[in-house]
């Protein structure tokens, strides 16, 4: 029989720590999956799944769990970091750089950036990308929408976005929502540190056609970019090849509508997506 490889000197994950913690909660507690089950409104193999480390979970199951075992913000604290060990290596360094920087800027073609989204838009993107149970949904779902904290926390970053008309013409498929939408972001314009730009149709061709960019400027002057399309994302560091994408951004922007022209161009969407009135007659 081959010696058991050793762990030794492999520094945990939250991730780990988090599964092994619901696993040990279950265990003192002495209830079964079954139990647990009723007791939290989830499916005993979905639970199971979290005492793996198979899936991390959602906000509303770690809740659950806490008010079952008594520990506070305990398990939320635990989730938010096993959160960032379960997004693929390429986009967990993004996601840490996006954390430290002051200053972003975003072209968006296809989507609304997800900083901009709400619950109910950002459901219906990814129902349309692959099939999710409603355990998984919900843990995407909440993983984006945390992200929204950079924006409103005190030292909030600088964070300009130029939405492609296309963005802004695809609309979701129930049109409430996409009135919760377009009313979203007209209050994201009114925060001090937030400015959108529409970039329309008749502003003809241009060097970003098609690519989604994200441009960080961090503390120490640095700066580092992420391109993305529908089915792959880049991280780029380089300092030439950043500052040519920074340059086809200022392009961009001045090709957008002013800020002010561009909260008009949302507010009249906003009002064709009214339902009209009953005819009187």
């Amino acid at each position: 029989m081959g010696a058991r490889k050793s762990n030794a000197g492999q520094r945990p994950s939250a991730r780990q720590m988090l599964a092994k913690e619901l696993a040990r909660l279950r265990e003192e507690s002495g209830k079964s999956l079954a139990t647990l089950g009723e007791e939290t409104t989830y499916d005993r193999a979905y639970l199971h799944k979290l005492e793996t480390g198979t899936r991390v979970g959602s906000p509303e199951v770690i809740a659950a769990l806490s008010a079952v075992y008594g520990t506070g913000e305990q398990l939320l604290m635990l989730w938010q970091l096993a959160r960032e060990d379960a997004f693929a290596d390429k986009y967990k360094r993004f996601m840490q750089l996006e954390a430290k920087a002051t200053v972003r800027y975003e072209h968006a073609v296809g989507a609304i950036p997800g900083l901009l989204q709400t619950e109910g838009y950002a459901r219906e993107v990814f129902e349309a990308t692959r099939a999710r149970d409603e355990n998984d949904l919900s843990e995407e779902i909440a993983a984006r929408l945390g992200r929204q904290e950079l924006l409103q926390r005190e030292d909030a970053q600088h964070f300009r976005a130029v939405l492609d008309e296309s963005v802004l013409r695809r609309r979701t498929r129930d049109p409430k929502e996409w009135t919760k939408q377009l009313e979203h972001l007209l209050e994201a314009c009114q925060l001090p540190n937030v400015t959108l730009q529409v970039l329309p149709f008749d502003a003809g061709p241009h060097g970003l056609m098609g690519t989604s960019v994200t441009i960080l400027w961090l503390p120490d002057g640095k700066a580092v970019a992420y391109t993305e399309d529908a089915h792959s994302g880049q991280l780029i560091e380089d300092p030439s090849e950043v500052e040519k994408l920074r340059l086809s951004y200022d392009l961009l922007r001045d090709l957008a509508l002013s800020p002010r022209d561009s909260v008009a161009f949302i507010e009249r969407l906003l009002e064709e997506n009214k339902p009209c009135a009953p005819d009187p007659t």
